[in-house]
C-alpha cells in the first residue's frame, strides 16, 4: 500500500521507495529525515481541502511534512509483523 493510502495513526514500515519518482534533491531530503527501507512510519494528519494536501508523518521519532507526490513514491507494509517490530524497537 502507498503511504498516501495508509490510514491515520496506523503503524507501518517502509517496504520500498521509488527513488526514480523523486528528483535527486528530493530523495536526499527524505534520506536526511530518515526515510529509507525498513524505517517505521505513521501518517498523522492530511492537510489541505479534503485531505489532499501535504501529509504529516512520523518517521522514527521525528515528525515531518511530506508532499503527496513524495508520499505516493513510498510503499509501506502493515500487519502483525509490523506491530511486533514496533514493540521491539
Amino acid at each position: 500500500m502507498r503511504l498516501t493510502d495508509l490510514p491515520l495513526r496506523q503503524p507501518a514500515y517502509v517496504e520500498l521507495i521509488d527513488w526514480s519518482a523523486l528528483s535527486p534533491s528530493e530523495g536526499q531530503r527524505l534520506r536526511e529525515f530518515g526515510l529509507c527501507e525498513g524505517a517505521s512510519v505513521e501518517a498523522l494528519h492530511r492537510g489541505g481541502i479534503f485531505g489532499r494536501g501535504p501529509i504529516a508523518c512520523k518517521v522514527g521519532r521525528m515528525t515531518i511534512a511530506m508532499r503527496r507526490s513524495h508520499a505516493a513514491a513510498v510503499t509501506v507494509r502493515t500487519g502483525p509483523d509490523s506491530l511486533d517490530q514496533d514493540r521491539a524497537a
